[in-house]
């Protein structure tokens, strides 16, 4: 009869031990702006305002939307933004745009601006991370030129190759990905000042 009574005990004592096993811890990434040659100082200050940013609802989580297919993704719940997209894109594009624009100060919503800044526009259309190790990003943007001057508009599509693998790599792609953006902005803001 004590074999009978051992039974009941091992079965709760596995199952207290599976309940303990702990799953795997979560890991936060940020995306970086990108370090550039440094620019000779002495020019004269730019004020920049970046308005609020938009992102598509598929990857406006804190999770990691990774592409699997043309109908497919995977949300990864242990690989998560430290921040919304909607904070860390229009933090690094302003980080980017202090490099490649000698003077800027640049500014990001809600911050107040003054009435003298060149304002920015942006609308990521795409922000997607392929499990081939490809990052594909695209985004209309503008630059609006203080006192009504002439609006300049592009859009910049960028495709960047993950340098290894996991998402340390792809989230790296994503800020290169953004500091070319940066770098066309910039083109289109030294445009508008000529004007």
């Amino acid at each position: 009869m004590s074999r009978y009574l051992w039974f009941p005990w091992t079965a709760i004592v596995l199952t207290l031990f599976a309940g303990c096993a702990t799953s795997p811890a979560s890991k936060f990434y940020t995306l970086s702006p990108v370090q550039v040659v440094e620019q000779s100082s002495g020019t004269k200050p730019v004020m920049i305002a970046i308005d609020p940013v938009t992102v598509p609802e598929l990857v406006n989580r804190s999770q990691i939307v990774t592409t699997l297919d043309a109908n497919r993704v995977s949300i990864d719940e242990f690989a998560r933004w430290a921040e919304p997209l909607k904070s860390q894109i229009p933090r690094v594009l302003a980080a980017d745009l202090v490099q490649f624009i000698p003077g800027a100060i640049v500014s990001t919503y809600p911050q107040r601006v003054d009435d003298n800044a060149y304002r920015i526009s942006v609308d990521v259309q795409a922000f997607d991370s392929s499990t081939n190790g490809t990052v594909t990003m695209a985004v209309i943007w503008s630059v609006r030129p203080p006192k009504r001057g002439e609006k300049v508009s592009g859009r910049s599509v960028v495709h960047e190759a993950a340098d290894g693998p996991g998402y340390d790599a792809l989230v790296r792609a994503h800020s290169r990905a953004l500091a070319s953006v940066a770098n066309d902005i910039a083109v289109a803001t030294h445009s508008a000042m000529r004007q």
